[in-house]
């Protein structure tokens, strides 16, 4: 006799009322890993840093780092740092960042690699960036009718994301410039 394994699901209106840090796909809680390390935060920054004084000047996308994007009623995940080119309808963002980056660790490769790689191409996110802070490499992906396509690896190179409503020319030898005491 076969006994099947029921998998509770959650909507966001359940996610509202949890402590700590989670992020919750197709109504599945993800515990997010513990706060991340100093590489990784110094990493985050600085793309959110080149993205910041990219868009200075522009009036319709903006970046965020560390906030919710709920895609639906049972799907609310926290990407690293992305760029909306519209302007949201109220404090939470309800669509499709033009570009997300993710910065793995050992902890959350899997699910940046599978899991949201397969939910950003289905919201429609254009642009999806995996950072690889230990080999010192990025991906990057561009959405074309509906499918990531790999644009390329990037280690010290310049990429311009052409985006819905503007461009960004973008550094990634920036992101492993930087050390302490160097």
């Amino acid at each position: 006799m076969s006994h099947a394994v029921e998998i509770e699901r959650y909507t966001v209106e359940d996610y509202r009322r949890w402590e700590g840090d989670w992020e919750l796909i197709d109504g599945v809680p993800q515990a997010m890993a513990p706060s991340p390390l100093i590489t990784h935060q110094r990493i985050a920054g600085e793309i959110h840093g080149q993205l910041y004084a990219s868009l200075r000047d522009c009036p319709r996308c903006q970046p965020l780092f560390e906030i919710d994007v709920e895609f639906s009623d049972n799907t609310v995940v926290r990407p690293d740092v992305l760029v909306i080119c519209y302007e949201p309808e109220g404090d939470r963002l309800t669509r499709a960042p033009d570009l997300v980056f993710e910065v793995l660790s050992k902890t959350t490769a899997r699910r940046d690699e599978v899991t949201k790689f397969d939910l950003y191409r289905a919201e429609g996110v254009g642009h999806y960036v995996l950072i690889y802070p230990e080999a010192h490499k990025a991906k990057v992906y561009r959405l074309v009718d509906g499918e990531y396509r790999k644009v390329g690896d990037f280690v010290d190179e310049k990429h311009i994301f052409d985006l819905s409503k503007c461009t960004i020319d973008f550094d990634f030898s920036r992101l492993w410039r930087r050390k302490m005491g160097a």
